[in-house]
């Protein structure tokens, strides 16, 4: 991972709200609120939240007298995720790296984390960040991409960027959000963490778009992706944006266009 792969500032939280959440995240958020829920909590933190996909799924699930703490390492996605879920009393947000939690031992009922473990600089201190401030009954619950091949969107604009840019091919898809798709790599570091019973499921689902231009817009621009493709100019950007479109377009169709997701969900006791 690079210092740019956690830079999500400028147009980055819009786009990534506007064109990466329905695309692939709605679906992963909607399934890990209800498995938070399934259990009976009140007190529950959510890490890395990014614009705030899972607690809009979430708070409505949640008691009456729950108390909900939201944060993210990333203040513009935090305000992001604020300003579209508007007055909650029972949520608080506070900007927060997961791995230093300013939070008690013991203090919550759940953590949960939606792909954002690929991008702690070290996974097992994150982890037990998560354990520390768990009660003894609680549960940390968080979900991490498969590998890129077996996400089609993602890795078509990835090829795609990469023909483009032969001498310096954009690897963040691959190498962090779809970098640690290892079940047993995953198990392992949690139980270095100090958790002692896992489980992980293999969720496979269908990305949608509206149009093929969608997914190319959403990964060239609402994602540190960007970060990597723009120091060679407005001009390559669009190019790729382009490039990608027309291949989305030869593989999936014209019109509304669908393909292959796949990640991991985690829960940890």
């Amino acid at each position: 991972m690079t210092a740019n792969d956690t830079a999500f500032a400028g147009d980055i939280p819009d786009i990534y709200d506007s064109y990466l959440v329905p695309l692939i995240f709605t679906h992963y958020a909607d399934d890990l609120a209800q498995r938070v829920a399934s259990h009976l909590v009140h007190d529950v933190l959510e890490t890395a939240a990014g614009s705030g996909v899972v607690t809009r799924a979430l708070a409505p699930l949640l008691s009456r007298d729950a108390r909900y703490v939201v944060t993210d390492l990333n203040p513009p996605m935090l305000d992001r995720a604020r300003a579209i879920q508007g007055e909650d009393s029972r949520i608080s947000w506070q900007p927060a790296d997961a791995l230093a939690l300013p939070f008690e031992d013991q203090s919550f009922d759940a953590v949960c984390c939606q792909f954002g473990a690929m991008f702690f600089p070290d996974r097992v201190r994150g982890y037990a960040e998560a354990r520390r401030v768990l009660r003894p009954d609680g549960r940390f619950l968080f979900n991490i991409w498969d590998g890129i091949e077996h996400n089609e969107f993602a890795q078509v604009v990835t090829e795609v960027a990469s023909t483009l840019l032969p001498a310096t091919p954009p690897h963040f898809l691959a190498r962090t959000p779809h970098g640690h798709g290892y079940p047993e790599r995953i198990r392992a570091e949690l139980e270095q963490a100090g958790f002692r019973h896992v489980v992980i499921d293999k969720v496979t689902a269908t990305s949608r778009a509206p149009d093929p231009s969608h997914p190319a817009i959403a990964y060239v621009r609402g994602t540190p992706m960007y970060g990597e493709i723009a120091p060679h100019g407005e001009a390559m950007v669009r190019r790729i944006i382009e490039a990608a479109t027309e291949e989305i377009r030869a593989r999936f169709g014209t019109g509304a266009v669908k393909a292959k997701m796949q990640g991991y969900v985690i829960t940890a006791s």
